[in-house]
C-alpha cells in the first residue's frame, strides 16, 4: 500500500521508511513556533526540564503577535518572558515590534518553513504551512517546552481524507470561500485527528495566499492537518526564499485515504459562516440583511496581499458606513509596505477605514477592536465562537476580503456584485 505525503513526512522524520495511520511516532521536528500567549508558558516549563540550552537556535520562533504591540502591563510582561528567553538562548526568530507580523504570515514569508518540513506550534492554527507541502501541527505549551530542549516530538499517524478540487473559481472567490463550504459541507468535527489532502486541477487557479488560507482552516475542520501537494505555485514561492534546503514529497497513487470529496469550484458562492461556528457557512444572498456595526480585514487568514487588493478595488473612492468602523491590519511589515507602494493604504484612509501595524489583536479578542453587548462584526479572521472578539453577546460572522469591503461600505452584509 502507498502512502500519502502526510505519512511520509512524519516517516523521514521518524527514521522509518513508513508509517501507518494510529501508530505512535517520536519524530524530528525542523522549526517549534510560539507566540506571546503560548510560549511563556512553554519557557517556564523548559525551565522545569533542567537544560540550559535550547536543541537548535535557528529552529525556534518566537512571535509576539497577539497582544503586539503591547496592550497592557500583563501583556508587556508576556512578551518581556520571551525576549529575555530569546536573548540568552541567542535564538534567531525572534521578531519584536518593528519586525514581528502575524506569525503564520511572518513563517513563510521569511523562509523559515518550506516543503517537507515538520513543524510544530503552540497555536492551533500552526497547520498553514501545509500549503507548502510541510506537515504542520498544533501542540500545546508543555510539548513545545520539550520539543525546544530536544528537538522531537511525539505524534499518532492521522488517517487522511483527500479533497478533490476542480472546476473555476468565479469573480471574487477566494481561498477562504473555498474552506468555509468545505468545513459547511464536512462540519467542525468533519475532519477530526485527520489530515485533510487538497488535490485535483482546480489547484491550478488557487494562490500560494489561497492556499495559506485554506491549510489555515483545517484546524476548524478538527483536522491534524492540511496539506497541499508541491507545485509550480508552490516552488515558485519558496524559490530563493527558504532558508534551508527542504524536500518535496508526493502522495503515492495508492495512498489509503479513509474517505474523498469532489468539490467543484463552479458550486461556490461567496461564503458567510454565520455565528457562532465556522461550519454555519452559506451564500451571501442569504445574509443580505444582517446589519454589522465593524469590519475587520486582517489576520493569519486574510491579512495578505492579495485580500489587501481585493478589498481595496472594492472600496476605492468609496466611503465606510458612518454606523460601522472598519479595521485594515496588514500581517506583516513587508505587507504593510508593498500595500503602502501600491497606494492601498491611501484607498482604506481615504474610505476612512482604520489601519494597523501587524497584530492579531482582534481576532482573539484582545485589542484594536473589541465588540461590545449586542454588536456584530464581519471578519476575515478565521473562528467565530461565542464572544470570540468581545462581549459574550456579541456576534462574529467570517467572510472572505471581498463581502468584508462590500459590507464595509454598506453596513450591511453584502455582495460585492452589487456594489
Amino acid at each position: 500500500m502507498g502512502q500519502t505525503i502526510t505519512q511520509k513526512i512524519l516517516a523521514a522524520h521518524a527514521g522509518k521508511k513508513t508509517v501507518a495511520p494510529g501508530e505512535l511516532i517520536q519524530a524530528k521536528v525542523d522549526i517549534v513556533l510560539g507566540n506571546d500567549i503560548t510560549a511563556p508558558v512553554a519557557i517556564k516549563e523548559f525551565r522545569k526540564i533542567g537544560v540550559d540550552k535550547v536543541f537548535a537556535k535557528d529552529r525556534i520562533a518566537l512571535i509576539p503577535d497577539h497582544f503586539a504591540p503591547n496592550k497592557d502591563i500583563k501583556s508587556a510582561e508576556q512578551v518581556k518572558i520571551l525576549r529575555d528567553f530569546a536573548r540568552e538562548m541567542g535564538i534567531v526568530h525572534f521578531y519584536d515590534v518593528g519586525e514581528m507580523g502575524v506569525e503564520h504570515a511572518l513563517l513563510p514569508e521569511k523562509g523559515i518553513v518550506g516543503p517537507g518540513d515538520l513543524i510544530i506550534g503552540a497555536d492551533s492554527h500552526t497547520c498553514t504551512y501545509g500549503a507548502l507541502g510541510a506537515f504542520s501541527t498544533g501542540v500545546g505549551s508543555t510539548d513545545m517546552a520539550a520539543a525546544m530542549a530536544t528537538g522531537e516530538a511525539w505524534f499518532k499517524v492521522p488517517e487522511s481524507i483527500l479533497f478533490n478540487i476542480t472546476g473555476k473559481k468565479k469573480k471574487w472567490i477566494t481561498g477562504k470561500d473555498l474552506i468555509l463550504y468545505i468545513i459547511g459541507k464536512i462540519g467542525v468535527d468533519g475532519a477530526l485527528y485527520q489530515s485533510m489532502e487538497f488535490s485535483g486541477e482546480g489547484l491550478k487557479q488557487l494562490s500560494m495566499d489561497d492556499r495559506f488560507t485554506i491549510a489555515n482552516m483545517a484546524i476548524e475542520a478538527g483536522a491534524k492537518n492540511g496539506i497541499f501537494p508541491v507545485d509550480y505555485v508552490t516552488l515558485g514561492y519558496v524559490s530563493g526564499r527558504t532558508l534551508r534546503p527542504y524536500q518535496v514529497y508526493a502522495s503515492d497513487p495508492d495512498a489509503l485515504y479513509i474517505k474523498s470529496y469532489e468539490i467543484n469550484m463552479d458550486d461556490i458562492e461567496l461564503q458567510v459562516a454565520f455565528p457562532h461556528l465556522p461550519e454555519n457557512s452559506k451564500n451571501v444572498s442569504e445574509a443580505a440583511d444582517v446589519k454589522i456595526d465593524q469590519v475587520v480585514i486582517g489576520s493569519c487568514t486574510n491579512g495578505r496581499i492579495e485580500d489587501l487588493r481585493i478589498a481595496a478595488a472594492i472600496m476605492k473612492g468609496k466611503k465606510v458606513s458612518r454606523d460601522l468602523r472598519c479595521i485594515v491590519i496588514p500581517a506583516t511589515q513587508l505587507i504593510y509596505k508593498q500595500a503602502l507602494k501600491e497606494g492601498l493604504l491611501e484607498i482604506f484612509i481615504d474610505a476612512n477605514a482604520a489601519v494597523s501595524t501587524p497584530t492579531c489583536g482582534p481576532c482573539l479578542g484582545g485589542h484594536m477592536g473589541i465588540l461590545a453587548k449586542g454588536e456584530k462584526a464581519l471578519a476575515t479572521t478565521n473562528r467565530n465562537f461565542v464572544g470570540r472578539m468581545g462581549d459574550a453577546g456579541s456576534e462574529v460572522y467570517l467572510a472572505g476580503p471581498a463581502v468584508a469591503a462590500a459590507s464595509a461600505i454598506t453596513g450591511y452584509i453584502t455582495d460585492p456584485g452589487k456594489i
